[in-house]
């Protein structure tokens, strides 16, 4: 009994500790686009699934513990063997089974949806945004607009945006969480992301691999805005900001912390993404074969 108390009580004690950190709400559940909003909605079917296998392995074993509990017998009582229970191992087998087959069709249903255009977005043309990361920024390269910025990004509300992603040095993670899941950046390959933002207003990005000492602050700004504003922003910047050069963007990537900048101009011009794409099959047995 005095196990069983200590038990209740630790479980308890766990629960108290985990509400206590529920007074913010968290970003990745405070979704402002439809990508980020999936992965909620199955973030929250995952919470509330485990939660319920949870409360219901407890509820049994309270029951098992007392049913069960130690008992004065006689010196020679012998427990009855019980063989297996058809039904018993059924359920056992079954539901987890059930669980997982369930799980995976999500799974699979969702990862689908948020790897194309975002829904509701299909009928337009996404902005195409080259990303790309070096030790320790961000570098975002508008080809459409010839605009280059580091650190932050600007982008149309209510409109899809195709990230391409990739890296000048280690492996990163591309990672907006009220806009959506994260995607890796390669060195040797191009990874797109997709995404869309549904009303204006201000979010947070970052670098969510360790790719060194500088990764805590591998972070940057993201804004979007509607569709009048930020033609405003690309005429304002074609007004005001100095051209990138190739001599500049060398001094970008040497390793360090740097804040927000603009330029006219992108490095695509003389220092191209690479050519290879992920999920471009095409792309893909090109380079097979030049291996």
């Amino acid at each position: 009994m005095k196990n069983l108390k200590a038990t209740l009580l630790s479980f308890i004690g766990l629960s108290a500790v985990l509400l206590a950190g529920c007074n913010d709400k968290l970003t990745v559940l405070d979704p402002k686009g439809p990508q980020a909003q999936r992965q909620a909605d199955d973030t929250m079917l995952l919470i509330t699934l485990m939660g319920g296998i949870v409360i219901t392995v407890v509820v049994i074993l309270i029951f098992m513990l007392f049913k069960y509990r130690a008992s004065k017998q006689s010196a020679d009582y012998e427990p009855p063997h019980i063989h297996g229970h058809w039904l018993v191992e059924t359920i056992m087998i079954g539901i987890p089974v059930i669980i997982v087959v369930f799980l995976s069709v999500v799974s699979v249903k969702s990862n689908y949806i948020v790897e194309n255009i975002p829904q509701g977005y299909e009928d337009q043309e996404p902005l195409v945004i080259y990303a790309s990361s070096s030790d320790w920024k961000w570098h975002f390269s508008y080809p459409e607009q010839g605009i280059e910025t580091v650190n932050y990004v600007y982008i149309p509300a209510n409109r899809p945006v195709e990230f391409k992603l990739y890296s000048f040095g280690p492996i990163t993670s591309f990672w907006i969480p009220q806009l959506g899941g994260q995607k890796y950046a390669m060195s040797d390959m191009v990874t797109t992301l997709n995404l869309a933002a549904d009303n204006p207003g201000e979010f947070w990005g970052r670098n969510a691999n360790f790719s060194g000492r500088g990764t805590a602050e591998n972070i940057f700004d993201v804004k979007a805005m509607t569709a009048k504003e930020f033609d405003e922003w690309v005429t304002e910047v074609h007004e005001t900001a100095d051209p990138i050069t190739e001599e500049k963007f060398d001094e970008l990537l040497e390793p360090g912390h740097l804040g927000k900048s603009t330029y006219t101009g992108t490095h695509l011009e003389f220092s191209p993404a690479p050519h290879h794409e992920h999920h471009d099959d095409e792309a893909a047995e090109d380079h097979s074969s030049h291996e």
